[in-house]
């Protein structure tokens, strides 16, 4: 199978395992799947800890893609087929985070399960978006 970690889901993975549910330490653990991690989910960190919405006392976060590449995730890039099309994923009402927008909308065009534990997440299950926590 095909997965895309959200980007609670992938600092969790690098940082605080004992965070992630069973059923994902177990994908995380298969390399019989493949996990993505987004170029968004680095733009989120980086820019959450520049307002100090997320702290790494112990960590450089630049190390973070270097994390992914050690844990056998592949990284990939929001490429001008998702950013051009990302108009048609509607704005749910409650759910305007466009982090998670993109990664949602990733997930989608490229049919991969997004490993999130994000409840909001699942209002986009009728656009066509496979959850797994």
């Amino acid at each position: 199978m095909i997965y895309l970690l959200d980007t609670h889901a992938f600092i969790w993975a690098a940082l605080e395992t004992a965070r992630l549910s069973r059923n994902v330490k177990e994908i995380i653990s298969d390399r019989n799947n493949e996990i993505f991690v987004s170029t968004v989910t680095f733009w989120e960190i980086t820019l959450k800890a520049s307002i100090k919405k997320l702290t790494f006392d112990k960590i450089d976060i630049k190390d973070f893609p270097k994390y992914a590449r050690e844990m056998g995730f592949t990284i990939i890039d929001m490429k001008e087929t998702e950013t051009i099309t990302f108009h048609e994923l509607p704005l749910k009402e409650d759910h305007k985070d466009p982090f998670d927008r993109m990664l949602i909308w990733q997930a989608i065009t490229y049919d991969m399960v997004l490993i999130s534990k994000d409840n909001l997440l699942k209002q986009y299950a009728e656009n066509g978006l496979k959850l797994l926590w």
